[in-house]
């Protein structure tokens, strides 16, 4: 029976931990401390607990003030508020002065399905990925969450990473995540699927389903979008000449967007880029909204089916 755990509080009891070792990790909030998992951390060190208010703009130049002293601040709110509202105060205060901040959106993709387009947050990734030095984490489950957070604070340099809000399986070890380093989930030779974030579980339902029809994936998990494990993808790219990728996120600019930059001049490989649209999603249940999408295992089994058949 799969165990599924509260991702935002596994967040926050993981940065709590690393804190109780390491004096330089400081919380910066804007009224979403408590909703980001970070209760015990604000009972417990309230010195490194900095409560600025809704003002997202102003809580990343405080977080690059404290970097400017040694302080490892990490800066957790909503997702859009974080990356889009926020994004020339990131680009400037942090990747352009490289600021050891480690900025998290909470609730990405569509996970704050209830309420709506202006809470989804479905180019972060896009936007994160161009600002020069940042590195992109998505962790894919519990245990990425939590090896995802202490590689990022021993990380020097700026940090952005995604995590949802509806409960997620322990699927992976903790201790063994690595920025830039993809999981070899399942071997194949009939097509390579990379995915990324929180839709592997559904991915690795989807291979496994379509094996036991006789296509074989060679499927790659990512815990990290930038940079990507170069590596391993033109190694199974090249072994299979069919790559199809899978992200909560836009078809353009995330991880397919990625991948097909990383792959356009290699010859004999199709890129086929699974996600949500190129447009505003409506407002409804995350179930409903990943299935319309396409995104839970029966869509992605049904396209990925589609691509092993028709995709050389």
């Amino acid at each position: 029976m799969t165990v599924l755990v509260d991702p935002r509080a596994t967040f926050g009891a993981a940065v709590t931990e690393v804190a109780a070792h390491d004096p330089r990790v400081a919380v910066v909030s804007t009224d979403s401390g408590g909703s980001s998992g970070f209760g015990d951390f604000a009972r417990l060190y309230p010195e490194r607990y900095l409560e600025v208010g809704i003002l997202e703009q102003g809580a990343t130049g405080v977080a690059a003030g404290l970097a400017t002293t040694g302080a490892v601040p990490v800066f957790c709110a909503i997702a859009p508020f974080v990356t889009c509202r926020n994004f020339e105060a990131v680009r400037n205060d942090l990747g352009y002065m490289r600021q050891n901040v480690k900025v998290v959106g909470r609730n990405g993709g569509l996970t704050y399905a209830d309420l709506g387009p202006t809470h989804h947050s479905l180019e972060d990734y896009a936007l994160m990925r161009m600002i020069p030095g940042m590195v992109v984490l998505a962790p894919q489950d519990a245990g990425e969450i939590r090896g995802a957070v202490r590689a990022m604070l021993e990380h020097d340099g700026p940090v952005y990473m995604r995590i949802g809000g509806p409960a997620v399986p322990s699927l992976f070890a903790d201790d063994d995540f690595e920025i830039g380093r993809a999981r070899h989930l399942r071997t194949g030779e009939d097509l390579t699927v990379v995915s990324t974030g929180y839709v592997t579980p559904a991915v690795l339902e989807a291979v496994d389903g379509l094996a036991s029809e006789g296509i074989a994936a060679d499927l790659l998990g990512l815990g990290t979008v930038e940079p990507l494990d170069q590596e391993a993808i033109l190694a199974s790219a090249l072994r299979t000449g069919v790559v199809v990728t899978v992200e909560e996120h836009y078809v353009r600019g995330g991880l397919g967007g990625a991948v097909s930059e990383l792959l356009a001049e290699v010859p004999g490989v199709q890129v086929h880029r699974i996600g949500v649209r190129h447009g505003y999603v409506s407002t409804g249940r995350y179930v409903e909204l990943l299935a319309a999408a396409g995104l839970d295992a029966p869509g992605l089994t049904s396209r990925i089916r589609e691509i092993a058949h028709g995709g050389r």
